[in-house]
C-alpha cells in the first residue's frame, strides 16, 4: 500500500433530491477491488429514510475493520504455533463517547472472538490469550486507533 494508490473509492450522488434543505440521501457506495458495498450514515445518527438501515455505516466499518485485522493475525499466529482453527466468529461492539473538546468519537471497541480449535495440538487458555495479545500488538488497524480496544475471547475444542 502506498500514498499514491487508492485502496477504496467512496461515491455519493445527489440524484433529484434538494441538497440545501438537508433532506438528501446519505446512501452511497464503497468500492474495493471490483466489489461494491452499500454504505450510509447510521440511522442512529441521521434518521430514516435519509439513512439506509441495510447499508454499512462508517462506525460499523471501523469496528469490523479492526476485528478483521485482529482475526487475520490470530489465524496466522495460530497456524505458526501449530494450532488448527475451524471457526472464528467475532461479535464486535462499539461505544461512543465525548472527547475533551466535547466531540463525539468511538471511544471503545470490544472484540468478542469465539474460536473453535481442532486437531492434535490443543491450546490452553494461556495460549489463546497470547495469540490475542500478539495479534492486537501487530494489528495495523489497532495501531492506528486511540480508542480503547477490549478483547474478550472464548474458545472451544472440536
Amino acid at each position: 500500500m502506498s500514498d499514491d494508490t487508492p485502496i477504496a473509492t467512496v461515491r455519493w450522488e445527489r440524484g433529484d433530491a434538494v441538497f440545501t434543505d438537508g433532506r438528501y440521501p446519505r446512501a452511497h457506495q464503497w468500492m474495493f477491488d471490483g466489489l461494491t458495498v452499500p454504505g450510509s450514515s447510521s440511522p442512529a445518527v441521521v434518521r430514516l429514510p435519509l439513512s439506509k438501515a441495510d447499508a454499512v455505516d462508517p462506525e460499523e466499518a471501523l469496528a469490523a475493520s479492526l476485528s478483521a485485522c485482529h482475526m487475520l493475525f490470530v489465524l496466522d499466529f495460530a497456524r505458526r504455533g501449530g494450532f488448527c482453527i475451524d471457526v472464528y466468529e467475532d461479535k464486535v461492539m462499539a461505544a461512543f463517547g465525548k472527547t475533551e473538546r466535547g466531540k463525539t468519537w468511538i471511544s471503545r471497541i470490544a472484540l468478542n472472538p469465539a474460536i473453535v480449535f481442532s486437531g492434535d495440538k490443543t491450546p490452553t487458555a494461556e495460549d489463546v490469550a497470547a495469540l490475542h495479545d500478539k495479534a492486537h500488538d501487530e494489528c495495523f488497524v489497532a495501531n492506528s486507533l486511540r480508542s480503547e480496544v477490549v478483547i474478550t475471547p472464548s474458545f472451544t475444542i472440536a
